[in-house]
């Protein structure tokens, strides 16, 4: 049973309201893996429709007991660094700077739990960590038996120390100032108390008005801190009607009664992937098989923020290391084109605007359980969507909604109607 929604009081920057957000793994993006190198695509991707750019984290690996032969991304040993393995800091402020004359945002990954175990704050200021029982400073660990983790490679910051609050947020401060970058993308958000990121945003929306993504799905970081937060259910229930564990009726009661409650203009990001189901759960012809452009349809259509994960739109069908070297094959971009309609239907129908500002979904009652239509309407603007989730082919004779349609397996529909 849902809760109470928490109140919002985010103010979104206009720009946001019909954006698209595309993830950029830069040491697998190009074979150089640099800053310079995925530069060359900014054109290509303004093309496509993307509007903001999230990077992961640019930040110099720890070494001391470093994963693999590269290392973690979220290892972070300096926050006010980059890593010479991506390029320099006036690369990321000539990236910046090229993408807003694109008309695009940039936001960077920011990994406040945890740092690499050879950050200088380690050994200057031991008290910002947390301890064991034997006053040492220990792997992040949480959870409890088969569910217990531990992350060898880095330790926790304990945020009971205003120092550390105001480090953390002047190092934030610092990338705004001197990269001119729009947000954050914040990992692990809720491991953080809320606190400090209502802290942080109200100090950097002083210095620039920011947008802040979370790594969470709790309700309570949207009251102050953060505009968007992860859809992680819908993209559980895209898996699952890919693979025919889930049903048109399951999304339909997704949609209905959803699990929590979230304040009326929260952002929720809607994805296929990313890269740690990438990385750690398969890759789209694993985890969709020949479903996922249908899956991809109802990603982006269905109310929330679409993500693309960098190199789906070059049909990614592998899972790319996380702690070694293993650039994107790319051969083309055999999916431009899909991502292209869908992204410039977001742009151009207030129906499917983010938050508050787009419409809700209407579910059209169809007498095949094998399709799932919807409309969004706003005012004289509607999109509506058929989607076949099954392997055979689909047909619907005369209704009085959709009319006659034939759907091939696993195919869809989008009729978009007074588009601005």
């Amino acid at each position: 049973m849902s809760s109470a929604a928490p109140t919002d009081t985010v103010n979104h920057a206009e720009w946001s309201r019909q954006a698209t957000i595309y993830e950029v793994n830069l040491r697998q993006y190009t074979p150089e893996g640099t800053l310079k190198a995925f530069g060359a695509h900014l054109p290509r991707l303004k093309a496509m429709g993307v509007d903001i750019l999230w990077l992961m984290p640019i930040h110099p690996i720890g070494v001391k007991e470093r994963k693999g032969t590269l290392g973690s991304y979220y290892a972070v040993r300096d926050y006010t660094a980059v890593n010479p393995e991506f390029g320099t800091p006036a690369d990321l402020k000539a990236l910046v700077a090229d993408a807003h004359r694109l008309g695009m945002k940039v936001i960077i990954d920011w990994v406040a739990n945890h740092t690499a175990w050879d950050h200088a704050w380690v050994r200057q200021h031991p008290d910002w960590y947390k301890k064991n029982e034997k006053g040492e400073i220990f792997p992040v660990t949480f959870g409890e038996g088969d569910h217990k983790e531990e992350w060898t490679d880095v330790v926790a910051l304990d945020y009971r120390s205003p120092a550390l609050r105001r480090a953390m947020i002047d190092a934030m401060l610092f990338w705004i100032r001197e990269a001119d970058i729009d947000g954050f993308r914040c990992d692990v958000a809720s491991l953080v108390p809320t606190s400090f990121w209502n802290e942080a945003r109200a100090a950097l929306d002083r210095v620039k008005p920011v947008f802040m993504l979370a790594e969470s799905d709790a309700a309570d970081l949207h009251a102050q801190a953060f505009d968007m937060s992860y859809d992680w259910d819908l993209g559980n229930l895209l898996q699952a009607l890919a693979k025919g564990k889930a049903t048109a009726a399951d999304l339909a009661t997704h949609l209905r009664a959803p699990k929590k409650t979230y304040p009326a203009d929260a952002y929720r990001m809607s994805f296929t992937t990313n890269h740690d189901w990438n990385s750690w759960q398969g890759s789209d012809t694993e985890l969709y098989g020949p479903a996922f452009q249908a899956m991809a349809v109802l990603a982006a259509t269905l109310p929330g923020m679409p993500l693309l994960y960098g190199g789906q739109e070059g049909s990614l069908d592998k899972r790319l290391q996380f702690f070694e070297k293993d650039p994107i094959a790319w051969k083309g971009t055999p999916l431009a084109g899909l991502y292209s309609r869908l992204f410039q239907l977001k742009h151009a129908h207030p129906a499917l605007a983010n938050g508050a500002a787009g419409a809700p979904v209407s579910i059209v009652e169809l007498a095949n359980p094998a399709l799932f239509a919807f409309r969004r309407i706003q005012g004289d603007d509607q999109v509506t969507v058929v989607v076949n989730l099954s392997a055979q082919p689909q047909s619907i004779a005369a209704h009085p909604v959709l009319g006659e349609l034939k759907l091939e397996p696993w195919g869809w529909r989008i009729q978009a109607d007074a588009a601005r």
